[in-house]
């Protein structure tokens, strides 16, 4: 008995974008249409193959393999690139860190700091700006 799923070519869409790293602005930006539009398609069932071309062209690929995408098979290509004795297995799916994570939370943190106080001034100076205002439009 086997049962047969129909293809959710929006899901084909999201996934296939998220694999290239690209975010919805950039897809609607390379299509010329909005971020809302990418949306509307990627919670779509099934679209035609007019509105398909575009978007399997700005995601470098062919319409049938956005068609046909399947996670199963990537991972299914990635499991059987690496062989069980092979050493660059190990090296895929070692967890030792090249970089101490904590730094880069507190890197992070420092670059938030430093736009927070940048905003702050920005914000100090729109004050001092809008108070001049006031103090010119009372003299007057």
């Amino acid at each position: 008995m086997s049962t047969t799923t129909k293809k959710n070519i929006g899901r084909n869409i999201a996934r296939i974008r998220e694999m290239r790293g690209m975010k919805q602005e950039t897809l609607a930006e390379l299509l010329g249409v909005s971020q809302q539009k990418i949306s509307l398609y990627e919670n779509a069932e099934d679209l035609e193959d007019t509105k398909l071309e575009p978007i399997a062209k700005a995601l470098e690929i062919s319409v049938d393999a956005l068609k046909n995408f399947s996670e199963e098979a990537v991972f299914n290509i990635i499991s059987n690139t690496f062989t069980s004795n092979d050493e660059s297995t190990l090296n895929a799916i070692n967890p030792n860190c090249t970089f101490n994570p904590l730094d880069k939370l507190l890197e992070s943190f420092e670059e938030n700091k430093k736009l927070y106080e940048r905003l702050l001034e920005t914000e100090k100076e729109k004050s001092r700006l809008i108070e001049e205002l006031i103090h010119k439009i009372t003299k007057a």
